[in-house]
């Protein structure tokens, strides 16, 4: 699921045409790899695709010949950057699992009285 905002940003490092689709292998960093899963959502320059593979710190996408033709990635070339958007259940996920801080009760008077304030 994605919502039309921009995570960070990648780099278009191969592009392989086939009979049936345009292939993208994007380069991108570690604080964006990490929410991007084989078969999740990611979006390119706002187009919404489905991941087909992931490694390290690069992920393929397989784009149809209407949608490469039709969209701004049909322009790109090995080297172009590209906007990423993340599917967003991974935030969700890694927030809900994270521990969370309690509010800070500021510092009192007495406090600082006793610190010599």
């Amino acid at each position: 699921i994605v919502s039309g905002h921009i995570d960070g940003c990648g780099t278009i490092e191969r592009i392989e045409a086939d009979d049936n689709a345009v292939w993208y292998t994007v380069s991108a960093d570690p604080e964006l790899m990490r929410y991007i899963v084989q078969k999740g959502s990611v979006t390119l320059d706002g187009i919404s695709l489905t991941v087909a593979d992931v490694e390290r710190s690069r992920f393929k996408v397989s784009v149809i010949p209407h949608t490469h033709a039709v969209t701004n990635l049909g322009s790109k070339a090995p080297g172009s950057p590209v906007n990423i958007e993340t599917d967003i259940i991974g935030k969700y996920v890694e927030k809900l699992l994270s521990p969370t801080q309690p509010a800070s009760e500021g510092i009192s008077l007495e406090q600082l009285a006793a610190l010599g304030f």
